[in-house]
């Protein structure tokens, strides 16, 4: 596991646990040597953690769209920085690029790219492990409902069970890197086809 997607707000949040949570991922991650792939811009919680992964010599690779570059939402500092042409494509290059998912506390943008990298698992169109940052119980409604949504039958519960939940950086990271990837689940021309 040598890249890490995270999902995560382009606000702060009312809390400032997330600020905090946001800059304990990013020192975790340089100081495990591994490669944060994220959404590329400067602000919130996404913008506190690619600082705090660039200040503790670790690399940082952003993937954002052009229209957000125009407007001026791009951190300039990043090790790599990928334009793309859409919401779309970035999802997907993001998802080629990386080797395990982090969703920490965000809003919608984060819950979109959460579920449909759960979806695609679902699918079997990746088999890398997916994990959520439970900042201050952050997501214990959004798994309430996913189990809600299992005992009802419109989710296998095993899908559920498959996400990797901790309240800490350390712990989460070192429960992803625990389980294997299934690569050969993993097909990248199906995944380029939806941009």
């Amino acid at each position: 596991m040598q890249k890490v997607v995270v999902f995560c707000g382009a606000r702060h949040g009312a809390d400032p646990i997330f600020t905090q949570a946001a800059q304990a991922l990013g020192t975790a991650l340089a100081a495990s040597g591994r490669t944060l792939v994220y959404g590329g811009g400067h602000v919130g919680l996404m913008g506190v953690l690619a600082d705090a992964v660039l200040d503790a010599g670790g690399q940082a690779i952003g993937v954002i769209p052009h229209f957000m570059v125009e407007r001026e939402l791009a951190h300039g500092g990043l090790t790599e920085l990928v334009v793309v042409d859409s919401m779309h494509t970035r999802k997907a290059r993001m998802a080629e690029l990386g080797d395990a998912f982090v969703a920490m506390p965000g809003g919608f943008g984060t819950l979109d790219e959460l579920f449909e990298i759960l979806t695609w698992a679902q699918i079997g169109l990746h088999g890398k492990p997916v994990g959520l940052l439970n900042t201050g119980g952050y997501f214990d409604s959004l798994l309430d409902f996913m189990r809600n949504a299992a005992s009802q039958g419109f989710v296998n519960p095993a899908e559920v069970e498959r996400l990797v939940l901790a309240s800490e950086p350390d712990t989460l990271l070192q429960a992803l890197a625990a389980i294997p990837v299934a690569d050969a689940r993993w097909r990248r021309a199906e995944l380029r086809s939806r941009s």
